[in-house]
């Protein structure tokens, strides 16, 4: 792909990083085009180097585009897609970073034109902190990145959008929409919501003064997710609700698990025994995981 106009719509942590990495292969004749909202954002964006050029006007952004990319907030994304939709060029390849796809597919198979051509996407990688500043070159670097085609998307759109991702330093994954959406239910969005519940269940207690004194690595390891950006994470939550709350209950049904495990009354041997067994289970099933990354 040569004299590619790259549209990046969103520069945020995903968005700014995305532009970063492509700056940084520097393909010739590649031109990265991001839009923002802001003023403020677009001058951090040129000052960093993770766009050419910035615009605050979206149809502008995308006029002439080869390629978009939208990295938004998920429930933002059906709006864009009307907005930009009467004027993409013909042969033009959409795609997202949001970390749902079954709306998003949806969405963009009834907006976008036949003659676009829509590749869904996902990059497994991300930090607490957010927004352009956050950004970096290597976020995506060993990643896997998952792909959801629409159904009619040619495959040489989809081919591109493959050695994209393989630019970015990712490897693609292609998966289906529904089976995507319920297994990041449970290795991220559970997560993330487990983290702002301890939070709030240790920041609101009467002893949080003293406790929060005591608050060590652990604490901070658990809570990291908490940090995140709080309109991502509920756009995630509002569009995956089914996914997250089988996970919730599956969840809920191992805490009570290891509640009773703590709270038997049986002889103090063998209650150590019992509970000693689950977190070893656990423990192995951990390190095989960390094994095979």
């Amino acid at each position: 792909m040569k004299n590619v106009h790259v549209a990046i719509i969103g520069l945020g942590l995903i968005g700014g990083s995305i532009g970063l990495a492509l700056k940084g292969v520097g393909e010739p004749g590649w031109e990265i085009v991001g839009y923002v909202r802001r003023a403020e954002a677009a001058s951090i964006a040129l000052s960093l180097g993770a766009v050419d050029r910035a615009e605050t006007n979206l149809r502008e952004a995308v006029k002439g585009a080869d390629l978009v990319i939208i990295a938004t907030p998920v429930l933002t994304i059906k709006q864009i897609l009307s907005q930009i939709a009467s004027c993409l060029p013909h042969g033009c390849i959409v795609t997202d970073t949001a970390s749902t796809k079954v709306e998003v597919m949806r969405w963009a198979e009834e907006i976008l034109p036949p003659i676009v051509d829509f590749i869904g996407g996902h990059p497994m990688a991300g930090k607490e902190a957010y927004g352009i500043q956050a950004a970096e070159a290597k976020l995506f670097q060993g990643c896997a990145y998952c792909l959801t085609p629409a159904k009619r998307a040619s495959s040489d759109a989809i081919d591109k959008v493959a050695n994209l991702v393989k630019k970015l330093g990712a490897s693609p994954l292609f998966i289906d929409t529904e089976e995507h959406d319920n297994l990041v239910a449970g290795i991220s969005h559970l997560p993330m919501l487990l983290s702002a519940a301890l939070v709030s269940v240790t920041t609101k207690d009467s002893s949080w003064d003293k406790m929060s004194r005591l608050a060590a690595s652990g604490y901070r390891d658990l809570t990291r997710l908490a940090s995140g950006n709080p309109e991502v994470n509920a756009h995630i939550c509002l569009t995956n609700r089914q996914a997250i709350i089988h996970w919730i209950d599956e969840f809920s049904k191992e805490l009570d698990r290891y509640r009773q495990l703590v709270g038997a009354r049986d002889d103090m041997v063998m209650q150590n025994e019992h509970l000693e067994e689950a977190l070893a289970e656990a423990n192995k099933a951990r390190q095989k995981w960390l094994d095979k990354t």
